[in-house]
């Protein structure tokens, strides 16, 4: 342990040591779990038609995540073996190898990726350029229609240039199913820092939002996740400058890194412990090695002058999918651009919440990436996996809810496919947010109670959400 700032604190410690119990009943029933989920894996990897089964898929991917669940209870309440950590590590490669084969039907994300990484193998600046453009039609491949034809690139230039590494839509899934895969190995470099059992990879590696955002779907998430908790590992070995360098790479894959970038910065490192114009000095550092590095990536793209950022008004504009809080906000009778900003005041009170309460980075990773999903007004379902890996350290229970009730946010693939709008049904959307935002209302109200009749309160910790 490195202390009550850098690293989660004693007492998620001892409540992340597993009961002890039979391990080999236990493993016993860790395969059966994997088997259940290799099963409904498989299964969803060999529907030719995924797009017009929306439906089953979600049904299944339910079931998936009630098993999910039930793998979460036995490495957080039993006491389990090297054998286990295998078993964990083993099926988390199959179930990967179940789904790569299929086509990514749920999202045309990955088309858009090779459209983007034709561009960039024939020197064009993407950012000055649109699918609709004369010049550049002949780049698209005619099999897989573009949406927002006539929309300017939102990615950042590390996504970019990732997606001219590859050039067939199976590169792309293997590419960034390969980067999910690192991140689980990551993942069990910060569990041994922290000392908690390594069994627990089983919250990122087995979570069905994960395996079907990478494995099925081909997103380029996992670049931006990867950089993230490299980010993280360095900060908790009191590397600031590497670990900025590592969250700019993150936001360089992802936009929403940055948010983070004020927690880096006030945590402490031991070569600055007790001495403030130190600690004051590695700050503005390390906000510099930010902004320097985030420059670099895009210097070779300035020749776009206003347009390097011309996609995200468009985007702005014209997207509101699967979101929460914003759309409360939004039927209150507020403007877009008032619902824009009353989220984005309350995301940067998120921030300031976890700075006034030093909340080390992991902890603060989890509030913030999960605190951006839920404000924002689009909330994809593969948008909650940039908070999962954190739920290893921190394994709060409405928000493994939330991970697995993320794929409802599927169902309007059902009326896309048949070519008509991309629309919401309120009726799912309470389905998936509900049950979730109760839990955690009433973990808040206890802490209020506790707080009103002079019980004890300990300080706020990830963990304790909903309790």
């Amino acid at each position: 342990m490195v202390g009550e700032e850098q690293a989660p604190d004693n007492r998620n410690v001892r409540a992340a040591q597993p009961c002890r119990g039979d391990s080999r009943v236990a493993h016993v029933g860790l395969l059966a779990i994997a088997v259940a989920l290799g099963a409904i894996l498989y299964a969803l990897g060999r529907q030719p038609e995924l797009k017009t089964h929306v439906p089953e898929f979600i049904a299944l991917s339910l079931a998936a995540g009630a098993f999910y669940l039930v793998g979460v209870y036995f490495v957080e309440r039993v006491r389990l073996g090297r054998a286990a950590l295998v078993t964990i590590l083993g099926s988390a490669v199959v179930f990967r190898l179940c789904l790569l084969p299929s086509q990514p039907q749920l999202s045309d994300d990955v088309y858009r990726y090779q459209w983007e990484g034709r561009v960039e193998r024939a020197h064009i600046n993407p950012y000055e350029v649109f699918p609709e453009l004369p010049g550049v039609r002949s780049l698209a491949d005619p099999r897989h229609p573009l949406a927002n034809r006539g929309v300017r690139t939102l990615y950042p230039p590390l996504s970019e240039a990732a997606f001219s590494w590859v050039k067939t839509v199976a590169g792309y899934k293997r590419l960034f199913t390969a980067l999910d895969l690192g991140s689980v190995g990551l993942l069990l470099l910060l569990l041994a820092t922290v000392k908690q059992p390594l069994q627990r990879v089983l919250v990122y590696a087995w979570n069905p939002t994960v395996l079907v955002s990478f494995a099925l779907c081909g997103h380029h998430d996992s670049l931006a996740i990867l950089t993230l908790l490299a980010a993280n590992l360095l900060i908790l070995a009191h590397q600031r400058v590497p670990a900025v360098v590592f969250l700019a790479l993150s936001f360089l894959a992802k936009f929403f890194p940055i948010a983070l970038l004020p927690i880096f910065l006030q945590a402490p490192v031991r070569r600055t412990a007790g001495d403030p114009v130190r600690a004051a000095s590695s700050a503005w550092l390390g906000a510099g090695v930010f902004a320097a590095v985030a420059l670099l990536g895009y210097l070779p793209y300035f020749g776009a002058g206003r347009k390097l950022f011309g996609g995200l008004p468009s985007y702005a504009a014209g997207w509101e999918a699967n979101d929460s809080f914003f759309r409360l906000v939004l039927r209150a009778g507020n403007s877009k651009a008032q619902a824009e900003l009353v989220v984005g005041v309350m995301a940067l009170a998120l921030v300031a919440y976890a700075l006034k309460k030093r909340i080390e980075p992991l902890g603060a990773s989890l509030l913030v990436t999960a605190g951006v999903v839920m404000l924002s007004p689009t909330a994809f379902p593969w948008y909650f996996t940039w908070s999962v890996p954190f739920l290893c350290v921190y394994p709060c229970a409405p928000w493994l809810l939330m991970s697995v009730a993320a794929v409802l946010g599927y169902s309007p693939v059902v009326a896309y496919a048949a070519g008509q709008p991309y629309r919401d049904s309120p009726f799912i959307l309470a389905l998936e947010y509900v049950p979730v935002y109760l839990w955690l209302a009433i973990g808040l109200v206890r802490r209020a109670r506790a707080r009103r009749v002079g019980g004890p309160v300990s300080r706020w910790n990830p963990r304790d959400c909903g309790r």
